[in-house]
């Protein structure tokens, strides 16, 4: 599993500014190997939504006397320190934002004053894409016939000049959209939300991304992958590319597969933002029941995929063309069933959680299910979650315990949770958050030093199954707000999320299946997938493809047992092993009993280690605000049912003391009591030496 470090490296005590990330020390490379990282994500040369000269001068810019002083390097220096030390760095592509800033320059504007934040000296003007695909500053930067010898032509065959203006996410009434998350309220400068879709938005991509390649990048993370549909939000994209993309869709549909509200309609012409506004429709309230908005989603999903896909592709050419192999990542956010298609195309899976909260094990199991044999490095998210006051407990000395609960938490359910280094706090907060160094350290060496006691395949009997199909109409509405605030109408039961929260709850061990809906991503269900679990759990499943229906049917064939809740597919055949339960009953829904059993409020998860031994993770989550500490609780039974008997059990606290347990065994389970629980700790099952 990789050790990931979110390394934006903001200022404390400033905004943290996009797209260009501050300038890079050599002293940090000294904390990074402190932390034991083994990969930055969020880490370098941002620039690019900028203009490309001024991505040049953060890979390859020269470094004056002053700056060498403390050991300021330009990116590509940074990047050679750190391969030095074996860490990988991941280049950034900011693929949804286009900028323009407010600048001050020379007289003869040869010389930039002040940009961004400005101060009162020389001529005032605009930076950014514009002016660099208009050639407004010849003394600054090349010119974008340097980039691009044969000039920048769109879908209609037009030469381009103006980036933005082009490539701009359209809402329906044409209106260009804005990036509202990343623009700070109290400074002038603007971020448009810019489009995949559109061909020439793609080639100046490709052109950040070989700048990137060739100042050494181990990899590239294409951010905001999903785009143009985060753009939903604004009423979008209903720019001339989508139109384009939409019409060919719907002509390339079956006649039995056109919506009947298209009856009559000229597809050869359709253009769908007209179409909408004729029938009085603005594609921002009630969206989901817009007339076509599901073959428009389809669309676009069908759109990420093949243009994720072409962009990394191109890196790994390019790369190769170079003579090496890079690694391809994405920023995948919550990892909602839009991204199923792209994980495909990716080496490393980068989620930036919608809803960082102190307790979401039901959360990462969900994650590890997405990420499969695939490593996932998650990152914190400042916007509807706990980050903010946990920065302020941290800067008083407290919440170290929680601290150490968000990254052991995701290791012990299957993903990394990354260290914030200067990482970001939104666009209004005026700070980063950085950990406090040896806390961080603390941890990180725990997890590094005991990596043999981590693994991807586990060994717990019950699967939940996440129907994507099933699942999209109520999650759309619970989680319906903008990404600046991420609320969550929890009025809106998801019967997925009601079943995950009860079981992880009661420190019940489970898997997530994920299940696509053979449209937006390839429905790739089988009864293999199923067989090694006891029982599977279909949580409002009231829909299913023929590959799932056989999927179960299969298992229930094979001796497995199926637990239904809320609505409940058409075509699941009548049988004994197949029964229903509430949601939140943990028994009904465990009709084999519980795999772990302990009085203790812990998440659980059994994993299979290399040489064949089990690991048991527990995390504490009885933290005592009044005492700021988790309580370390004394005399833990533990009853534990396991594929084999197990000799012996060992457990390793996270303070890396080991203590071996007397293990007893009653109707094939194994019993051991932990004298001391503290924040987290591993019981190793075993026969040989651990």
């Amino acid at each position: 599993m990789h050790r990931g470090v979110y390394f934006d490296a903001w200022f404390p005590r400033q905004h943290c500014y996009h797209p260009s990330l501050p300038p890079r020390r050599l002293r940090m490379v000294d904390d990074l190997v402190d932390y034991r990282a083994t990969v930055l994500v969020w880490a370098s040369m941002g620039g690019g939504s900028l203009a490309l000269p001024y991505l040049e001068q953060e890979a390859f810019g020269p470094v004056d006397a002053r700056s060498r002083f403390y050991g300021f390097v330009n990116d590509s220096e940074f990047i050679a320190a750190c391969h030095e030390r074996g860490i990988k760095v991941l280049g950034i592509v900011f693929e949804a934002q286009g900028w323009e800033f407010p600048v001050e320059l020379s007289e003869d504007e040869d010389e930039v004053l002040a940009l961004n934040e400005l101060r009162g000296a020389g001529k005032r003007d605009w930076m950014g894409l514009r002016e660099f695909s208009s050639n407004r500053y010849p003394k600054l930067w090349r010119p974008v016939e340097h980039y691009f010898p044969d000039g920048l032509v769109n879908s209609d065959g037009e030469p381009v000049t103006d980036l933005i203006e082009e490539c701009v996410v359209r809402d329906i009434d044409q209106q260009p959209c804005h990036a509202h998350w990343v623009e700070c309220p109290d400074r002038e400068h603007q971020c448009f939300y810019m489009d995949r879709n559109n061909p020439v938005w793609r080639e100046y991509l490709k052109a950040v991304i070989r700048i990137q390649i060739d100042a050494g990048v181990d990899g590239i993370q294409l951010d905001e992958a999903e785009l143009p549909m985060g753009a939903f939000q604004y009423g979008a994209c209903f720019c001339k590319d989508c139109m384009k993309g939409f019409r060919a869709y719907l002509q390339g549909l079956k006649p039995s597969q056109v919506d009947i509200a298209l009856d009559g309609v000229d597809l050869a012409t359709f253009h769908y933002g007209e179409w909408l506004l004729e029938r009085g429709y603005d594609f921002r309230s009630g969206r989901e029941t817009t007339p076509l908005f599901g073959d428009y989603y389809a669309f676009q999903c069908r759109a990420i995929k093949t243009y994720f896909a072409e962009l990394a592709g191109y890196a790994r050419e390019y790369a190769r063309s170079a003579g090496r192999e890079i690694v391809v990542s994405g920023n995948f956010f919550n990892l909602e069933p839009m991204y199923l298609a792209l994980a495909d195309d990716v080496d490393l899976i980068i989620t930036e959680m919608r809803n960082t909260t102190y307790r979401q094990p039901e959360w990462y199991r969900y994650v590890a299910a997405f990420a499969g044999d695939k490593d996932v490095v998650v990152v914190e998210n400042p916007y509807g979650g706990v980050v903010p006051e946990l920065i302020g407990l941290l800067a008083e000395g407290k919440g170290h315990d929680l601290f150490r609960l968000s990254l052991f938490e995701a290791a012990a359910l299957g993903a990394n949770m990354s260290v914030p280094y200067g990482s970001w706090m939104g666009s209004v907060i005026e700070d980063s958050f950085y950990a406090p160094h040896g806390l961080a350290s603390e941890i990180q060496a725990f997890l590094a030093d005991h990596e043999h006691l981590f693994a991807r395949r586990t060994v717990n009997e019950v699967a939940v199954v996440f129907s994507v199909a099933a699942t999209r109409e109520l999650i759309g509405r619970a989680d319906a707000s903008d990404n600046t605030t991420n609320r969550r109408d929890e009025s809106v039961v998801v019967p997925y999320r009601a079943v995950t929260s009860a079981l992880a709850g009661a420190a019940v061990p489970f898997d997530v299946v994920i299940w696509a809906d053979g449209v937006t991503a390839p429905d790739r269900a089988t009864a293999g997938e199923l067989e090694r679990y006891s029982t599977v759990v279909l949580p409002d499943v009231h829909l299913l493809t023929e590959a799932q229906a056989a999927a179960v049917e299969g298992y229930l064939a094979g001796g497995g047992t199926v637990v239904t809740t809320d609505r409940v597919a058409g075509g699941l055949p009548r049988h004994e092993r197949l029964r229903s339960a509430g949601r939140t009953s943990v028994d009904d829904l465990l009709p084999h009993g519980r795999q772990v059993e302990t009085p203790v409020p812990v998440a659980a998860n059994l994993q299979r280690l290399a040489d064949g031994s089990v690991a048991l993770h527990l995390v504490n989550y009885d933290y005592d605000a009044a005492a700021d500490a988790v309580r370390t609780l004394t005399d833990v039974p533990l009853r534990v049912r396991l594929p084999e008997a197990r000799r012996h059990a060992t457990v390793v606290s996270s303070d890396g003391k080991r203590t071996a347990l007397e293990v007893t065994r009653e109707d094939g389970a194994h019993l051991v009591v932990l004298d001391r629980l503290g924040v987290y700790s591993i019981v190793v099952f075993h026969d040989g030496e651990l």
